[in-house]
């Protein structure tokens, strides 16, 4: 279903050129996925006083948050303005929404990465008119320093890094358990927010205008609820937009991959044998890094079109069982369950290395390690040796986490095509009128896909070439799009 877009809201921002460490599983299976841009590990003696039993104040008298330490506000902020300077688009938006606010009474709850590129999203969906209150989407997703700015700046946010499964839970009730305050609408990264909604305060739906997801594990979710029926308000679906999908997933990934992979095992990648799960965005990205790098990559897959791309790009297809025993790596990016289990750990070599680049931290089966016979030894931050009765051990990564965004950095530019993607689904979302859309789960139009992309552009001093009126017409478009139909992907 394809999401109608509003030009006025589009017209408003035309741009001028300048322009605690958790094994176990949650009852919400993306919960402990994790991001972060290597901060302070947050498994430093001095940091094990929990937030939850301190009571901390800003400089402005306001204890309407709970982070780690306030006292890094100055470092989060300077951190944050870098980000500005690489997110000129969601800059511009402010710039341009100085006249019109155009989510003036929006009150947004949130449950995304706390990092300081998401916070230039927060600040700018505040500029934009919304008040909004923050939670964490993973335990070790949360850049402590950029809490502590935002907290500073009387900005309700519930996140620390290294935060126990029952304090992820806490951080997300505080945020929408407030006496005088209800959301009217939500953004997600992986459902948990809304999951939370839904199983403790379905009543707050009633003045919820919308949901906007950004995870392929948060789409899943919605459409189950759909399917059954529960799904009680409309949600915009940005994860499969063009430019999420063609830019975060794929060019992001590319990137992070090596430097993920790097800082937590200093590994050499030329010559290693690597199996990659999944050929999708994220597949693609981090297969051309590796095989970039000189690794033999192997790629496995269940559909076979993605397949069949793998093959024509020069990969290997198989299915993990057959090249397991003698693979160097294991890297999951799927969004899947179970797609490494303990049977393929068993067989694994002596120092594999397995992570996850999925959204979900459900593809390793990391509850299947957790048996007597196996000994965890901790390495350093997000690396864990498993270590068999016969000596053999393997090297595994953030837990299982998503690798990326819990032991390294991530492209600031690419996360500003996603952050500007979202907040103009909650502009539209939020003014649409009654009736516009049903309780049901939209895409983004491939016109609002194209504007963000055309945001960007300017960084780079590119020039669009623009069709003359006859060959809009022979090409039955528009001039100044959509062009492309709203199927394409």
């Amino acid at each position: 279903m394809c999401l109608p877009i509003t030009n006025k809201y589009i017209n408003i921002f035309r741009l001028t050129k300048t322009g605690r460490r958790s094994l176990s599983h949650s009852i919400s299976h993306s919960s402990t996925d994790s991001n972060s841009s290597g901060g302070s590990d947050a498994e430093n003696p001095e940091d094990e006083v929990s937030p939850r039993d301190m009571q901390q104040i800003n400089s402005k008298g306001n204890m309407d948050f709970c982070i780690k330490n306030i006292k890094l506000a100055d470092f989060g902020r300077r951190e944050i303005e870098l980000a500005e300077d690489e997110m000129t688009a969601l800059m511009a938006l402010r710039k341009a929404a100085q006249g019109e606010k155009p989510l003036a009474a929006a009150k947004i709850v949130g449950c995304t990465h706390v990092t300081a590129q998401t916070a230039v999203l927060f600040e700018t969906l505040k500029v934009l008119g919304a008040q909004c209150r923050w939670a964490a989407c993973n335990i070790y997703s949360t850049q402590d320093e950029v809490a502590a700015a935002l907290a500073e700046q009387d900005f309700p946010v519930f996140a620390w890094k290294g935060e126990s499964e029952d304090d992820f839970w806490w951080c997300i009730d505080r945020c929408v358990n407030v006496e005088g305050w209800e959301p009217n609408m939500i953004l997600d990264d992986g459902g948990d927010m809304t999951h939370w909604i839904y199983k403790k305060y379905p009543h707050l739906f009633k003045k919820v205008k919308g949901i906007v997801e950004e995870s392929i594990t948060g789409i899943h979710r919605l459409h189950q609820l759909s399917k059954a029926g529960k799904l009680c308000v409309p949600a915009i679906n940005v994860n499969d937009s063009v430019t999420k999908q063609k830019f975060d997933n794929l060019y992001c990934c590319r990137e992070s991959i090596l430097d993920s992979l790097k800082k937590t095992t200093d590994i050499m990648f030329g010559g290693k044998q690597v199996a990659i799960c999944g050929y999708g965005e994220v597949g693609k990205g981090c297969s051309a890094a590796l095989k970039a790098m000189g690794s033999v990559v192997y790629v496995t897959e269940i559909d076979p079109i993605c397949a069949l791309q793998a093959c024509m790009d020069g990969f290997r297809l198989a299915k993990l069982g057959d090249v397991v025993r003698h693979v160097d790596m294991v890297i999951t990016c799927t969004g899947n369950k179970n797609v490494v289990v303990r049977e393929h750990m068993d067989l694994m070599k002596n120092g594999c290395v397995v992570c996850n680049m999925g959204r979900s931290n459900t593809e390793i089966d990391v509850n299947s390690l957790q048996t007597p016979e196996l000994v965890w030894q901790h390495v350093r931050a997000q690396v864990d040796h498993i270590i068999w009765p016969d000596g053999k051990r393997i090297v595994l990564l953030a837990e299982g986490r998503v690798l990326n965004l819990s032991s390294s950095t991530v492209p600031i530019y690419v996360l500003s095509i996603t952050a500007t993607t979202q907040a103009l689904a909650l502009i539209e979302l939020f003014n649409a009128p009654e009736g516009r859309y049903k309780q049901d789960v939209y895409l983004l139009p491939k016109k609002l896909d194209e504007y963000v992309a055309s945001l960007h552009l300017q960084t780079f001093d590119a020039h669009l070439t623009e069709l003359t009126d006859e060959q809009a017409k022979y090409m039955g478009l528009s001039k100044y799009g959509p062009f492309k139909p709203s199927y394409y992907r």
